[in-house]
């Protein structure tokens, strides 16, 4: 009988825990307190909705900020920021506030800031805090300042589609899914609550490793390289400089972590080359060009 009234209960609070979660883990003790729930079952309740109320909670900008700085923190483990020219790093910068300046979101909690990591590898990343990482190898990669303006537009749109912030929200659901089915296990086992918690903070670090390492869906990585052009255009940079960047990254046969986190880029220069069908602007990048040769010229960026 016990079982069966502990499914129905589990029922409930999956239908209406994103909605009544303090009152749901409210009642659940009053139920322990007056004997009608036996207190591993009570318990098993509170634990299930406080974990959907955590799922279902907004994240405001500060804690994009916090989150996003977990996330760089991260990506710091495993690289070093290269500073051997701080005059390529505030181009760079520079780039990226051109870029946001003329987005949708222009200022954030902290701010957008854009270093250069210390590697060969190609690949970039952003956080949700504004942190923008952008490897040696793909700098060397780009052949036009427009083809940079690319892969910054690209990360700021991710930060601006909030795709991490949207990762870590389905996460915290799964996450309240399995504390929902461990809280069962636990119960049967005779496990505290607070075992069963000590548990799942172990599965945070599993979180970001997962927003590094696996990257986003396709459809959020092409949502990104149409926003980027969109940035992009508004800023009088050349739309086209994205595909420019991809025709690049295909030539290369671009491998390792970031063909591992991105779509292959013949995949996203078939949608870009739709999506560019949509723009129409002057070229100007005769000023820009000269501006990225005087940076090959000098060794900051190789070739």
């Amino acid at each position: 009988m016990k079982s069966k009234t502990t499914i129905i209960i589990l029922l409930m609070i999956i239908s209406s825990a994103l909605c009544a979660c303090q009152h749901i883990d409210s009642l659940a003790q009053a139920a322990k307190n007056n004997d009608l729930l036996d207190p591993g079952t009570a318990d098993m309740i509170s634990l299930s909705a406080r974990a959907f109320g955590a799922a279902a909670e907004n994240i405001t900008p500060d804690q994009e900020y916090y989150i996003g700085r977990a996330v760089a923190a991260n990506i710091l483990n495993n690289y070093k920021i290269w500073d051997g020219d701080k005059k390529l790093t505030n181009y760079l910068n520079l780039i990226c506030a051109a870029i946001v300046l003329n987005s949708p979101q222009p200022t954030i909690y902290n701010g957008y800031y854009v270093v250069i990591l210390d590697t060969d590898e190609i690949n970039a990343f952003a956080t949700s805090g504004g942190h923008i990482f952008v490897t040696r190898g793909i700098l060397n990669a780009a052949k036009t300042e427009d083809a940079l303006a690319g892969v910054i537009a690209h990360e700021v749109a991710h930060i601006q589609l909030r795709h991490g912030i949207k990762a870590i929200k389905t996460n915290r659901m799964t996450q309240a899914l399995m504390e929902t089915a461990q809280a069962g296990i636990g119960n049967a086992m005779g496990l505290s609550q607070n075992e069963l918690s000590d548990i799942m903070d172990e599965s945070v670090s599993e979180i970001m490793h997962t927003m590094v390492n696996s990257g986003y869906s396709k459809e959020q990585e092409y949502e990104a390289d149409v926003a980027a052009m969109y940035f992009m255009a508004y800023a009088g940079y050349k739309p086209s400089g994205l595909i420019d960047m991809l025709n690049e990254l295909n030539k290369i046969h671009v491998s390792g972590r970031f063909s591992r986190t991105h779509p292959e880029p013949k995949q996203r220069i078939f949608f870009a080359e739709l999506a560019i069908k949509r723009f129409n602007i002057a070229d100007t990048s005769k000023d820009r060009q000269e501006r990225f040769n005087e940076l090959v010229k000098m060794g900051a960026i190789t070739r």
